[in-house]
C-alpha cells in the first residue's frame, strides 16, 4: 500500500496549498516566453536517447566524458534543426541539462572575454567561429601554484617588437596552467591569462591573450605546449569535465592576439594604460555574477527533492488517522527545509537582478564609464561567496533530511551536491574573496565616517548599511530599540542585519593592525547580509508588480512578510548572525538577551508553520520536470519507493545470481573458516 500512500499524500499536499505553480513559473523563469521555450526543450531533451540518464551512476569517467561530447554534439543538432536563439541554446545547456559538459565554459568565460576584451580586429575574424563553435575554447588563468591570487601568476607573456608578437612561457612547474575546464582534452583555443613583459624588462602584471591549443586539422597538441588531464575530482564531482593542465615553452603569439580592448602595446612595444586597473577582472565578474542565479537554481533542485520526499515519508508517532506522521510536518525537519526553500527564491530572483546590472555596466564600460566597476566587484566577490557558500550548505541539508536514502545515488541529490561542491573555490576562493569583500568595506568606511569627504547619498547599494554609523541621520537618531517592531516586521529584520554591519565594519577598522583570526569571513558576511536583506525589500515590490494575488501574498511570507507572517529569509539571516549581533547589543527590547533570541526563534517557527501547506506549491513553482531532477525520492507524483525499487534492478551487480566473484574470492573465504571451525564442508 506504500506506493498508493505516498501518491495519496502528495494529492492531498498539493490540494493545501493555496498557490498557482505556473504563475510562480512565470516569475521564476522571467517571463512567459521563456517558460514556453524551457518546457519545450526540456520535453525534447528528455525524449531525446542522447540525454538518457538511466545509466550514468553506472559509467566509468571515461564513458562519462564521452557521454556528454555526445550530448554536447546532438544540443546543436537540435539547435540547427528547430532553429533555437542563442538565448534558448544558452537556456538547454546551462540550466536544463543540468550536468556540466566539457564546453560549459566556452559560453560562460571564453566567448564572453572575448567578445568584451578582443580588439575590433581579432572580434571580426573570431566572432562567428566562436558563436558557432568552429573552434572551442577554455579560459587559462589558474595555475598550480596560485590561483585567486591572480596578480602573482608566474606565466610569462614577452613582447618582441622585432617580429610583433608575444612569446608565452612557463618559467616554473608552479606557473603549469591547471584545473582549466576544457583543457585536457577538449578545447582548441583559449584565452591565456600571463604577466605582460615589455622589451625593456618592466613587468605589466597578468593580461589576456588568444592561443591556438590545438590544431583544427588533427586535434594535436600545438608545438611547444604540453596539455594533459588533471586526474578524478573529490567525491566523483565533474567526472564529464576534462579540467586540465598545460605548460607553454616559448610559444609565439601574433600581437593581435592581446586582448586589447582596453590594455594594448604598440607595434614598438610601449604599453597603452587601460581606464581601470581591474578591467582585467571583468570575465571573473561575469561569471561570479551568474552563479547567483546558477545557485539558486541548485538550491531549487535539492530542496524541491527533498521537500517532495518529506511530504511522502512516513515515520514515528501515529496520528488521528492511524499512519505514522509526514517528516515534514517534524519542526526539526521544517526548520532546516523551509529556509532553503525561501533561500532558492530569493537567490534566483536576485540573480536575474544582478545579470542585469552586470549588462549594464557593461555597456557604460564601452562608452569608456568604468564608474561602475568597483562596486560590481565588491558586490559579486560578495555574493558568490554567500551564495555558493549557502547553496552547498543547503544541498548537504536536503540530502541528511532524506535519511539513509539520501545517500543513494537514486536520491539525486548527491550529485547535485558533488557537482557544486567545487563552487566554493572556483572563481575566486571563498576565504580570499571575503578579504575583497572587507576592503571594499573599509575604504567606504574610511571615506564617509573618517575622512569624511563622502555624502550618505553617495552611498552605493553595497555599502549602504553605513548610513547608521554617521551622526544626524534618521537611521542614526533616536532610540534604536524604539525604531524597531516586532520580529513580523520584516524592517526589523533589514534594520538589524545593516546595523550589525556597520558595527562590525567598524569594529575592523579600529582593530586594523590586528584584527582577530576571524573577523574578515564575518565582516563579509555581515556585510553581504545587510546587502541582500536591502534587496528583499525590492524582490517584493517586484513580485507585487508582477504577480500580485495570493502568489505574492505567499512569496512575501516567504521571503518577507505579509500581514503578520514574518520573514523566512530574513529572521534565519538574523538568527545565523545572532552571536554577533547580541555582541553587538543590537537586539530590540528591554527584557533580556535570552528572551529576545528566543522570541526571535519563536518567530522563526511560526513563520516555517505558516508556510508549511504552501511547501509543495511552491516547489512545483520552480517548474522541474522529473527528467530534470533524476531523483527517485522527488518524482512529481510522491511515488517514491516504487520508484527507488525499480532503480535498484538495474544495478549491474543484480544481473547474475551469483556474483562472479564467488569462485575466486568468497568461496575461499568461506571453506577456510569452515576447516579453522573443524567442519569439513560448507
Amino acid at each position: 500500500m506504500a506506493p498508493t500512500q505516498n501518491m495519496a499524500d502528495m494529492v492531498r499536499a498539493r490540494d493545501r496549498s493555496s498557490v498557482d505553480p505556473a504563475r510562480l513559473q512565470v516569475l521564476l523563469w522571467g517571463g512567459e516566453e521563456v517558460l514556453q521555450s524551457k518546457q519545450r526543450i526540456a520535453s525534447l531533451l528528455s525524449n531525446d536517447p542522447a540525454f538518457d540518464k538511466s545509466q550514468k551512476p553506472y559509467l566509468t569517467r571515461i564513458e562519462l566524458y564521452h557521454r556528454a561530447l555526445a550530448m554536447t554534439k546532438r544540443l546543436y543538432e537540435l539547435k540547427d534543426q528547430h532553429g533555437w536563439s542563442e538565448e534558448e541554446t544558452h537556456l538547454a545547456v546551462h540550466h536544463l541539462l543540468g550536468e556540466p559538459l566539457p564546453m560549459t565554459l566556452h559560453g560562460v568565460a571564453f566567448e564572453p572575454v572575448v567578445r568584451s576584451q578582443g580588439s575590433p580586429e581579432l572580434k571580426q575574424e573570431l566572432e562567428e567561429l566562436i558563436t558557432n563553435r568552429g573552434i572551442l575554447g577554455c579560459y587559462l588563468q589558474t595555475e598550480l601554484g596560485h590561483g585567486t591570487n591572480v596578480s602573482a601568476l608566474e606565466t610569462t607573456a614577452t613582447y618582441l617588437s622585432d617580429t610583433q608578437e608575444f612569446e608565452i612561457h612557463s618559467p616554473t612547474l608552479t606557473s603549469s596552467k591547471w584545473w582549466v575546464g576544457a583543457l585536457g582534452k577538449t578545447a582548441t583555443h583559449g584565452v591565456v591569462q600571463a604577466r605582460l613583459i615589455l622589451p625593456g624588462g618592466q613587468d605589466m602584471g597578468p593580461h589576456l591573450f588568444f592561443v591556438q591549443l590545438r590544431s583544427l586539422e588533427d586535434h594535436r597538441v600545438m608545438p611547444g605546449i604540453t596539455i594533459g588531464d588533471i586526474g578524478p575530482k573529490a567525491v566523483g564531482g565533474y567526472a564529464p569535465v576534462d579540467n586540465g593542465y598545460a605548460r607553454f615553452d616559448h610559444v609565439r603569439v601574433p600581437r593581435k592576439c592581446m586582448l586589447s580592448a582596453f590594455a594594448a602595446v604598440t607595434p614598438e612595444g610601449k604599453y597603452v594604460q587601460p581606464p581601470h586597473a581591474k578591467l582585467s577582472y571583468a570575465g571573473m565578474m561575469y561569471i561570479r555574477s551568474t552563479m547567483v542565479i546558477s545557485g539558486g537554481w541548485t538550491i531549487a533542485k535539492g530542496i524541491t527533492i527533498a521537500i517532495r520526499y518529506a511530504t511522502v515519508r512516513r515515520q514515528g508517532g501515529k496520528g488521528a488517522d492511524g499512519l505514522e506522521h509526514q517528516v515534514l510536518t517534524y519542526p526539526s525537519l521544517y526548520y532546516r527545509l523551509l529556509p532553503a526553500l525561501a533561500r532558492a527564491y530569493v537567490f534566483i530572483l536576485l540573480g536575474r537582478n544582478l545579470s542585469s546590472a552586470f549588462s549594464a555596466m557593461l555597456a557604460r564600460l564601452a562608452a569608456g564609464d568604468t564608474s561602475l566597476l568597483a562596486e560590481m566587484h565588491a558586490t559579486t566577490s560578495g555574493l558568490k561567496v554567500l551564495v555558493t557558500s549557502v547553496a552547498i550548505e543547503d544541498l548537504e541539508t536536503a540530502r541528511r533530511s532524506m535519511g539513509g536514502h539520501g545517500f543513494s545515488a537514486f536520491a539525486g541529490v548527491g550529485s547535485i551536491y558533488a557537482d557544486y561542491l567545487p563552487a566554493a573555490t572556483y572563481e575566486g576562493d571563498n576565504y580570499v574573496l571575503d578579504q575583497q569583500v572587507v576592503r571594499a568595506a573599509l575604504k567606504a568606511y574610511d571615506a564617509l565616517v573618517v575622512q569624511e569627504n563622502r555624502p550618505v547619498v553617495d552611498l552605493t547599494p553595497s555599502t549602504a548599511y553605513l548610513r547608521h554609523l554617521v551622526a544626524g541621520t534618521q537611521d542614526a537618531s533616536a532610540s534604536f530599540s524604539s525604531q524597531l517592531g516586532s520580529w513580523y516586521d520584516p524592517k526589523t529584520s533589514v534594520s538589524i542585519l545593516e546595523r550589525r554591519a556597520a558595527a562590525m565594519v567598524a569594529d575592523r577598522a579600529q582593530h586594523a593592525k590586528e584584527p582577530d583570526a576571524s573577523s574578515d569571513q564575518r565582516v563579509a558576511r555581515a556585510v553581504s547580509d545587510a546587502f541582500v536583506a536591502a534587496q528583499v525589500e525590492e524582490l517584493v515590490r517586484g513580485t507585487d508588480n508582477i504577480l500580485g494575488g495570493r502568489e505574492a501574498t505567499v512569496l512575501k511570507k516567504l521571503y518577507l512578510l505579509a500581514s503578520c507572517s514574518g520573514a523566512v529569509h530574513l529572521l534565519t539571516a538574523v538568527e545565523h548572525g545572532l552571536s554577533d549581533i547580541l555582541s553587538c547589543d543590537l537586539l530590540p527590547g528591554h527584557e533580556g538577551r535570552a528572551n529576545r533570541a528566543r522570541d526571535l526563534r519563536m518567530a522563526v517557527k511560526r513563520v516555517c508553520e505558516d508556510i508549511l501547506p504552501e511547501a509543495i506549491g511552491l516547489t512545483d513553482g520552480f517548474g522541474f520536470t522529473d527528467w530534470e531532477l533524476d531523483s527517485a525520492l522527488g518524482r512529481h507524483d510522491g511515488n517514491a519507493y516504487e520508484e527507488l525499487w525499480n532503480k535498484t534492478q538495474s544495478e549491474p551487480l543484480n544481473m547474475a545470481e551469483v556474483t562472479e566473484g564467488y569462485e575466486e574470492y568468497i568461496k575461499p573465504l568461506l571453506v577456510r573458516g569452515h576447516r579453522l571451525a573443524g567442519r569439513s564442508k560448507l
